[in-house]
């Protein structure tokens, strides 16, 4: 279970042992929402405003009471790997994920979710925040269409302590995404979170 401290504001200790470590991951997680900040600045989106919260977004839950939204309106974003290739889902905070749905869309036959050491190793995000953007590559992006109910979602910014709120048009712009129906129909199975 997560505590809701706030990584940004941890005192830091200078030396080794658990101190250096705080700090490390600090600096982690701060150079994690830099990634984001830089991906929106780079794409004409300096208008949209990344807040910190001393409570986590770990979960849909969570980040229903830190952001003062309903599930539908939080986005998950997660990286898939299909046929190994890195994918980009993003979901309503309400809806889980059809494997079959995300075959079809990114035209791939093996379908898992990336493991969080791959997130993290590979594009610095840690579980809780994995942002809808900042990444190294291109990835292929496929958004629920659920979300363009919505005139606003809400996106973890690189760390479960960052978010910021963005339209789904213009995030299927930012990602060059494909809207489509992921969302698992309860009455058939395999699905994810």
């Amino acid at each position: 279970m997560r505590d809701d401290r706030n990584v940004f504001k941890q005192e830091s200790v200078e030396g080794s042992g658990e101190g250096s470590r705080e700090k490390a991951g600090q600096k982690s997680e701060q150079e994690a929402v830099g990634k984001v900040r830089a991906a929106l600045d780079s794409a004409g989106c300096a208008d949209v405003k990344i807040k910190m919260t001393e409570k986590t977004i770990f979960t849909v839950e969570d980040a229903t009471e830190a952001v003062g939204a309903p599930a539908e309106e939080i986005l998950k974003s997660l990286v898939f790997l299909v046929d190994e290739r890195p994918t980009l889902v993003l979901m309503s905070g309400a809806n889980r994920v059809d494997l079959k749905a995300v075959a079809r869309e990114a035209k791939g036959k093996k379908v898992k979710m990336a493991p969080p050491d791959y997130v993290f190793e590979h594009f610095g995000f840690k579980v809780g925040g994995v942002p809808p953007i900042g990444y190294p590559i291109r990835m292929q992006a496929l958004l629920d269409e659920d979300l363009f109910q919505y005139p606003v979602v809400w996106s973890a910014a690189g760390t479960d302590h960052a978010f910021f709120p963005i339209e789904p048009a213009r995030l299927l712009e930012l990602t060059n995404g494909t809207k489509a129906f992921l969302r698992k129909n309860e009455a058939r199975s395999g699905s994810v979170p």
